[in-house]
């Protein structure tokens, strides 16, 4: 990025001003907002088209500032922040005072979460508090991991985007919150369940969980999803249902995880054959098919194994009606 200083110090003066940011984290780009200033997140709701009573991820500089924004930090939390921040992994614990109801959605919970991303944290440290910062694209869309994608999208309604290039690892963090001081984890990302279990013991049970559970970032039925209508297929099935859509004159695409065969005659993007390189393909590659005026889209299913966890659980939402 031209001048990074220059546009971080500019980005800096906007958001006190109550203004948007976009900039980019390790996972996502988020759509950033002072978190202390009700209107300024308000206007991220506005921007997204995002549920009032949705919650955001606070973003702070390190673990020091869980207290401020936490009245309860069970050790397992302590351990986890001291593990993995920064890093790709979001703690939702008992809300403090400092923590008003336009970022918790009104719950008694807040997510926080330390951003390992270089510009993010030079933004943090230039601005000098934490930022309330979702995902920066319309609500329930694919999330951006590219500048490009934010300004797409959002267009105006953001007053500046830091451009860090591709996010390196292009999901959504891990979201952990607590149950008698027993993780639960309520959305897989790039930190997984073992390495959370290795860090903070094990998972609470069904008995130990209290109701209602947090609603948290990620959490609806249908979520990550592009314009263009998805469908999920075994592997061993795709290319005979796809034969069999062409037939129809139906334009469709597929997102698989390896190259085309010789001679397929539709829009192909493979994103990877690992789940590390598939997620960070997985957004860029799903909204390049939707940009391509089709009828349907075709996933090809990944593994049925843990280190996909994370990418199963943002294809299943994806393709829900």
């Amino acid at each position: 990025m031209p001048d990074a200083a220059a546009q971080i110090a500019l980005a800096a003066r906007l958001l006190r001003a109550g203004k948007l940011v976009a900039f980019p984290t390790e996972t996502v780009y988020g759509l950033g907002a002072d978190a202390q200033n009700e209107l300024a997140v308000r206007a991220i709701f506005a921007a997204k088209g995002r549920p009032a009573d949705h919650p955001v991820i606070v973003h702070v500089a390190d673990a020091s500032e869980l207290q401020l924004w936490a009245r309860e930090i069970p050790p397992a939390a302590r351990a986890l922040a001291n593990s993995y921040w920064p890093g790709p992994l979001t703690l939702v614990l008992p809300r403090s005072a400092l923590a008003g109801d336009w970022v918790t959605g009104g719950q008694d919970t807040v997510g926080l979460r330390s951003p390992a991303h270089p510009l993010a944290r030079a933004l943090l440290a230039a601005f000098g508090g934490a930022l309330a910062a979702p995902s920066a694209n319309r609500y329930g869309h694919v999330s951006p991991t590219l500048a490009q994608h934010v300004r797409e999208e959002l267009g105006d309604a953001v007053s500046l985007v830091l451009d860090g290039g591709a996010c390196p690892l292009g999901i959504e963090s891990t979201i952990v919150a607590f149950a008698n001081g027993k993780p639960m984890l309520l959305r897989p990302g790039s930190i997984t369940e073992g390495q959370v279990v290795a860090v903070a013991g094990p998972l609470a049970d069904a008995a130990e969980l209290r109701l209602p559970m947090p609603r948290v970032p990620g959490s609806a039925a249908r979520h990550y999803a592009p314009y263009t209508p998805v469908e999920l297929v075994e592997a061993a099935a795709l290319p005979a249902h796809l034969a069999a859509l062409l037939s129809q004159d139906l334009r469709v695409g597929v997102l698989a995880r390896s190259a085309a065969p010789a001679g397929t005659a539709a829009p192909w993007r493979a994103a990877g054959a690992d789940a590390a390189s598939y997620a960070h393909s997985l957004y860029g590659a799903l909204r390049g098919l939707d940009r391509c005026s089709l009828n349907r889209i075709l996933i090809e299913a990944v593994p049925d194994t843990a280190e996909w966890a994370a990418v199963r659980d943002r294809l299943a939402r994806a393709v829900t009606p």
